[in-house]
């Protein structure tokens, strides 16, 4: 992703008129670019560790009170109904609740803490559903800027078609002084396609008036590399 992203997102804040909220909002890598734009924005995300690295950037960056970061669910939202004017979901946020449950009840507390006629922009992973399967591939390699480390990513990626669910396999290999250094995480997204959300979104009382297929707002296809859908209250 690196930051191709950002400007999209910094744009679409700066267009609301009211409050933003980012869902996931992790390490602040979306919402302290925005809020450098002028734009009030509270971050929410369940990670302690995630918001503690949020908390140090926003420090730094001397932001003061136009971001909130906010330790919570987004299946359950513990803000006032109607409060933002937009909310935000960056890549593939809304993919990481891997049942229906969980995503019907987190866009239900979105629809619930929009304003009438506020805006909810998402990004899913694209093209997940025809996502081909491969094993222990490296992805990335090379030196840790300011570390005497080399760092390698090494990936597989499998298909749970019974469950609906893209699984990334990666295994994170630190070299340093000759000594390695592993660690494994697997990754779990829903597969879910775009008119797959569209509909979820219109079950929960929220009209799909965009689906982009790229950062610069060009229409969605389905060759399409990025996957955004804008739906309003």
């Amino acid at each position: 992703m690196a930051r191709r992203d950002v400007p999209f997102w910094t744009r679409v804040a700066r267009a609301a008129a009211g409050p933003v909220l980012e869902l996931g909002t992790g390490t602040g890598r979306v919402l302290v670019p925005v809020a450098r734009s002028g734009t009030p924005i509270v971050g929410i995300d369940l990670s302690d560790r995630m918001l503690a690295r949020a908390r140090a950037r926003v420090r730094r960056s001397r932001l003061g009170p136009r971001v909130g970061l906010v330790r919570g669910d987004i299946r359950q939202l513990p803000f006032p109904d109607a409060h933002f004017a937009l909310v935000m979901a960056p890549y593939g946020i809304l993919q990481s609740l891997t049942s229906d449950a969980d995503l019907r009840a987190a866009l239900g507390a979105v629809q619930a803490a929009l304003r009438p006629g506020g805006r909810f922009v998402m990004e899913l992973v694209a093209d997940l559903p025809a996502w081909q399967e491969y094993s222990e591939v490296t992805k990335l390699r090379g030196w840790r800027p300011g570390k005497k480390s080399h760092l390698t990513l090494v990936e597989s990626v499998r298909q749970d078609r019974r469950r609906g669910l893209t699984l990334f396999e990666q295994q994170f290999v630190e070299t340093r002084d000759g000594k390695k250094h592993a660690r494994r995480f697997t990754l779990a997204f829903r597969t879910v396609s775009v008119a797959q959300m569209a509909q979820r979104l219109t079950r929960a009382g929220l009209k799909v008036t965009a689906r982009l297929g790229s950062y610069d707002g060009d229409p969605w296809t389905k060759t399409s590399d990025t996957w955004i859908l804008i739906a309003e209250k």
